[in-house]
């Protein structure tokens, strides 16, 4: 006899309000010693009654020169959860900053105190568990075995001598480029042969894992080294040339770990005429981060590179830098 699977579930709840507390003639308090105290009236919140302490003089003697301010739990012999935000700027204020400072106006200050007070767990009865598990999804999977495998394949691409086999109406769903060049009104779309131009046949066969699996391949433990980072560009131009938008926004995540001085020009570049816009600004970002930063790119090879061919990226790289120096 199988023996039910009974489940009961625990929740907490919180509830939230907000006090305000308003001093009037601020500076007649001050000389009352440490932990002499100023309280609020009592306010309820979660079904708890609290208050506030104001401290013009100090907790205590490690606190002298500083107004401390604290929740206090009114309601007798209980225990609760709860969590206050001051709108000072925390518990602890050096006293000259503060009467310095707007928070203190006319020798009247306010005091916004939220607190969140977290309700005692509920757990449910328990009662029959009427689930079944799906499994997880296995699409991709099974989408890199179809590929692998060949099946039912009807285009061969010939890419730089090597060829590669494929299912139209999988590159058509994913692909607005190779849905108009398999399924319009170009040559491509009455040929069963495709040459693709200008790029290599390692890139090409990613672009396909891409395109049937939604990730890119392993990259044979090169992560971190130069072939890592020069094949992840490639990618993302091959991302951008069949507008496999998911794609090329991997790419440019991956690429953005991970700049350097050595590189960020020559991403920077290819942001730039691919309309990488988030990668553009971490690119800037980087540059602009210090004036050390800047020098050390500015002594490369790749630097000098994005000089000669696009100026109007320096310029912005400037620009921005000039404006975080002034902020």
């Amino acid at each position: 006899m199988t023996t039910p699977t009974t489940v009961s579930t625990c929740t907490v709840e919180t509830e939230q309000g907000t006090h305000i507390f308003e001093i009037f003639d601020y500076s007649k308090l001050k000389g009352m010693g440490n932990e002499e105290f100023v309280r609020s009236g009592t306010f309820s919140i979660g079904g708890y009654d609290w208050a506030i302490r104001f401290y013009p003089d100090g907790f205590k003697d490690s606190s002298t020169g500083y107004i401390s301010v604290y929740l206090e739990l009114m309601s007798k012999d209980t225990k609760a959860r709860a969590g206050c935000d001051l709108s000072l700027t925390g518990n602890f204020m050096n006293r000259s900053n503060f009467e310095a400072s707007p928070y203190l106006r006319d020798d009247h200050l306010t005091i916004h105190c939220i607190t969140t007070v977290r309700k005692p767990p509920r757990v449910s009865a328990p009662e029959l568990l009427k689930d079944i598990k799906a499994p997880a999804s296995n699409i991709a999977e099974q989408l890199g075995h179809l590929l692998d495998a060949e099946e039912g394949v009807d285009v061969t691409f010939s890419v730089d001598g090597e060829t590669f086999v494929a299912h139209k109406i999988l590159l058509a769903a994913r692909s607005p480029v190779f849905k108009a060049e398999l399924f319009g009104a170009m040559k491509e779309a009455k040929e069963q042969l495709v040459t693709i131009q200008d790029m290599q046949p390692v890139v090409f066969k990613a672009l396909l894992h891409f395109i049937y699996t939604d990730s890119l391949p392993h990259m044979d433990g090169r992560e971190g080294n130069g072939n890592h980072k020069d094949m992840l560009q490639h990618l993302l131009v091959a991302a951008d040339r069949y507008a496999v938008d998911r794609m090329k926004v991997v790419c440019e995540s991956m690429l953005c770990k991970d700049l350097d001085a050595e590189n960020v020009s020559d991403i920077l570049a290819l942001a730039y005429q691919h309309n990488c816009d988030r990668l553009k600004d971490k690119c800037l970002e980087f540059i602009t981060s210090s004036s050390s930063v800047m020098d050390s790119v500015m002594a490369t090879q790749g630097y000098k590179n994005l000089k000669a061919t696009c100026p109007t990226v320096l310029a912005d790289a400037f620009e921005k830098f000039m404006r975080s120096r002034s902020a």
